[in-house]
């Protein structure tokens, strides 16, 4: 079993690109097909492989290996780490193979957030809702808005 497993950091998304990938996720999660469609139908590179990119920083980042100053990793800890680099892994050559299978990997994300992120009582749309804030967050802070650019507003009114 190896003792540590070196991941190289994922370079920033765009905010646009994040808010993309979650509102076809949340779209799909809801059942709401006709939005789903309408993010779908833009022009972007592949909405499967942003798609992918999302789900590598959600999931990474609760299968990894834990800091070294945390303890020394037990089995069941290099195991999930290696579940985590499969799921991804598989999510990437689905894309590449079919890149038209967005619906299906946004339906995996959604299991995802539903079976390991979301506790008995809470609900898999504001899980959703937060991971989208998180992540926009974040691509906002590696790609700030020019100055005097007009605010982003992360949650809907």
């Amino acid at each position: 079993m190896p003792k540590n497993t070196a991941t190289a950091p994922l370079a920033p998304m765009l905010p646009d690109d994040v808010m993309l990938a979650f509102n076809f996720i949340r779209a799909i999660q809801a059942g709401d097909v006709d939005a789903a469609e309408d993010f779908a139908a833009g022009d972007y590179p592949s909405l499967a492989a942003l798609l992918v990119d999302v789900a590598e920083r959600i999931v990474t980042p609760v299968t990894a290996l834990p800091d070294q100053g945390a303890g020394e990793p037990c089995a069941d800890t290099f195991t999930l780490e290696a579940l985590g680099r499969v799921f991804i892994r598989t999510l990437r050559t689905w894309e590449q193979s079919c890149p038209s299978t967005a619906t299906g990997i946004a339906e995996a994300i959604i299991g995802f957030t539903k079976e390991i992120l979301t506790e008995d009582h809470e609900d898999v749309a504001v899980v959703l809702e937060q991971l989208q804030t998180v992540g926009v967050g974040q691509a906002l802070d590696a790609h700030p808005a020019p100055t005097g650019a007009h605010p982003v507003r992360l949650t809907v009114v």
